[in-house]
């Protein structure tokens, strides 16, 4: 695929800003009054609970009391109720009784490996896992770069990802494209870009993570690159100044605003593109770990709110 082909699918599939898609050297416009007072919706990502060991009703009943509208699930505690004989549709009930929306649910395939077997295994796991999104409201997957794929290439990567998101719209659960900024590929926003372009998928969408950007050594300012559609989830945290870059890991994500991350600019940015969809909460950090859970959940929001601006 030539570059003009790639640029070409970018624009045609809005991932590329308004600014982008025209021709000429023309400047993004700066964002109206109607732009920059576009609130966010925010969501918990439940590992940021991780240390309290709850399991996902206790999450749920938490992530309400702190007053999240979404909540960002992993499947293996989903999977843990469902094993001990408790029923999705439970699950369900009680999300919407607190009228929390599914975003977005962590799951893990390793959907382009570079071993056939492992991604044929990957895509029927991801087609049973979907339909439990689908069973709880949810609307879409996280789909990061896991597994054996530091020799596979960007086109193989594309592919897979169109496979993925066939099966998605089946199930009508969107897988988006995550980047890992420590991982060997798809840690860079480029690569992101190409391989949505190249999947040729109309519906190809982006989960981004400031954290995560920040240990790619990608450029914030490469975000005005992206539109409103694009993106189908942006997860929020923070990162100090020390460790370094090279060794700065998850354990050392912090509140939004009690770090270094550019987080008012991010906000600017993502107001300017049009985005108004979640902003979800995810850290890692055991220092979090030893008050409340609630009053942990509640400090979270709080911070998030500060830091991006309501």
């Amino acid at each position: 695929m030539s570059r003009r082909q790639v640029l070409r699918g970018l624009a045609g599939m809005a991932i590329l800003g308004p600014a982008l898609a025209k021709t000429g050297d023309e400047r993004p416009a700066k964002a109206t009054q109607e732009d920059t007072t576009m609130g966010f919706r925010y969501a918990l990502n439940t590992s940021t609970l991780r240390g309290y060991k709850l399991g996902i009703v206790e999450q749920i009943e938490v992530t309400a009391a702190a007053g999240y509208q979404g909540i960002e699930p992993w499947l293996g505690d989903v999977d843990d109720f469902t094993r001990g004989g408790g029923r999705l549709a439970e699950l369900r009930q009680r999300l919407d009784g607190h009228g929390l929306q599914v975003p977005d649910a962590i799951a893990f395939w390793k959907w382009a490996d570079a071993d056939a077997a492992t991604r044929t295994q990957a895509l029927e796991q991801a087609r049973r896992e979907m339909d439990t999104i689908a069973a709880l409201g949810g609307t879409a997957a996280a789909a990061p770069p896991l597994g054996n794929v530091a020799s596979v290439s960007l086109d193989a990567f594309a592919e897979g990802y169109a496979r993925l998101c066939e099966i998605g719209q089946a199930a009508g659960v969107a897988p988006l494209l995550e980047l890992w900024g420590h991982s060997p590929k798809l840690s860079r926003l480029a690569e992101l870009l190409y391989v949505a372009a190249a999947s040729g998928r109309a519906d190809a969408r982006l989960l981004l993570d400031v954290y995560h950007l920040y240990k790619g050594g990608n450029s914030f300012e490469s975000l005005r690159l992206l539109s409103a559609t694009s993106i189908g989830l942006f997860h929020v945290n923070d990162y100090p100044a020390q460790p370094p870059r090279t060794e700065i890991g998850d354990q050392h994500r912090v509140w939004p605003g009690d770090g270094v991350a550019p987080l008012r600019d991010i906000a600017a940015t993502l107001r300017s593109a049009g985005y108004t969809g979640f902003l979800s909460l995810e850290l890692f950090n055991p220092d979090y770990w030893r008050g409340e859970a609630l009053a942990t959940a509640r400090t979270g929001l709080a911070k998030t709110r500060a830091a991006f601006g309501g």
